[in-house]
C-alpha cells in the first residue's frame, strides 16, 4: 500500500499552474516598490545589480545568479541601486492545488543559487518569447517551464519540507488525512459517510468539500486510485487478477467490469500489453 509519505505526491495530481506575464528587464524604477501585496505569485532571477527584498518584514539581499519565489498575498517592498540597478528575468504566475494558493501569503521569500545560470537564462527567455503565440504547444512548454524553474528554486534552496508547509494548515491537513486514510484502506471497504467522519463533515457538506479541491467526489477517488493500484500490481507484479481484485477490496466480476469501463481494456488485456 502507499505510505503517508505519498500524500503530498497525491495533492500535486491537482496542481495547476498559469504564467500571465514574463520578461526581462534592469529599468531602476519599475523595481522599486513598496509594502505591495500583489495578488499573483512573482518568480525572479537576478541576472545583475544589487538591491534588497522584504517580504512579510523579513529583509533579504538577492544577488546576481539567484532566483527567487514570492508569494502572492505577502507584503513587499523591493529596492534596488540607482548605480547597479537589477537586471531581471521575471514572470507572474498563478499555482493552485484544488483551490489553495500553493505558495501562501504567510510563506517566506523562498530564494536560492540557481545550479546552472545560463540554462535558466535560455528557460526564461524561451517564455518570454512563448507568451507570445496563442497556441497550445506554446501553453504546454511554458507550463512545462515554470515547473522546471519552481523545482530549480525549491530543490536548490533546500526547501525540502516545502509540502510540508503547505498541508500544516487547517484544511490541507485535514484533506490530507483523508488522503493517507483512503491510501491505507484500498482493500477494504470505503463509504463516503467513513471518510466524512475523519473531518467532522456531514457527508452532504464533505462531498463538494472534496471535490472542490480534488477536482472529483470522494468515492469517485476511491475506484480512481483502487485502478491506479491495481495497473502497478497488474505490470509489476505476477499476483493473479483475482488476488489483485482483493487488494482493491472488490469483487473479481466488479472489478474486470469496472477496470474495463475505465480504461478501455480488461485487466489480463492491460497486463499483456505492458509486458
Amino acid at each position: 500500500m502507499n505510505q503517508p509519505s505519498n500524500i503530498t505526491g497525491r495533492l500535486l495530481e491537482n496542481l495547476t499552474v498559469t504564467v500571465t506575464h514574463a520578461q526581462l528587464s534592469s529599468k531602476y524604477p519599475g523595481w522599486n516598490r513598496t509594502n505591495e501585496t500583489p495578488s499573483f505569485n512573482r518568480l525572479y532571477f537576478i541576472d545583475q545589480g544589487e538591491g534588497k527584498v522584504i517580504i512579510n518584514g523579513v529583509t533579504h539581499y538577492p544577488k546576481p545568479g539567484q532566483l527567487m519565489i514570492m508569494p502572492a498575498g505577502s507584503t513587499q517592498t523591493t529596492e534596488t541601486s540607482h548605480e547597479n540597478p537589477y537586471t531581471r528575468f521575471y514572470c507572474h504566475f498563478d499555482a493552485r492545488i484544488g483551490e489553495w494558493p500553493l505558495f501562501h501569503s504567510s510563506n517566506k521569500l523562498y530564494i536560492s543559487d540557481a545550479p546552472d545560470p545560463d540554462a535558466v537564462r535560455l528557460i526564461f527567455s524561451d517564455m518570454i518569447q512563448l507568451l507570445h503565440n496563442n497556441n497550445v504547444i506554446s501553453t504546454l512548454r511554458i507550463q512545462s517551464s515554470l515547473l522546471t524553474l519552481l523545482a530549480l528554486c525549491l530543490e536548490s534552496g533546500g526547501y525540502n519540507d516545502f509540502m510540508q508547509e503547505f498541508i500544516q494548515s487547517s484544511d490541507q491537513g485535514k484533506l490530507a488525512h483523508v488522503l493517507n486514510y483512503i491510501d491505507e484502506r484500498l482493500n477494504k471497504p470505503l463509504e463516503v459517510e467513513e471518510l466524512a467522519e475523519l473531518v467532522h463533515l456531514h457527508p452532504n457538506y464533505f462531498i463538494p468539500y472534496f471535490k472542490k479541491f480534488m477536482g472529483v467526489p470522494p468515492m469517485h477517488y476511491v475506484h480512481l486510485k483502487r485502478m491506479e493500484f491495481a495497473k502497478k500490481l497488474l505490470s509489476f507484479s505476477d499476483s493473479s487478477i483475482s488476488n489483485i481484485a482483493d487488494q482493491v477490496g472488490m469483487e473479481l466480476a466488479h472489478f474486470s467490469k469496472y477496470f474495463k469501463k475505465l480504461s478501455g481494456v480488461s485487466p489480463s488485456a492491460y497486463r499483456n500489453s505492458t509486458k
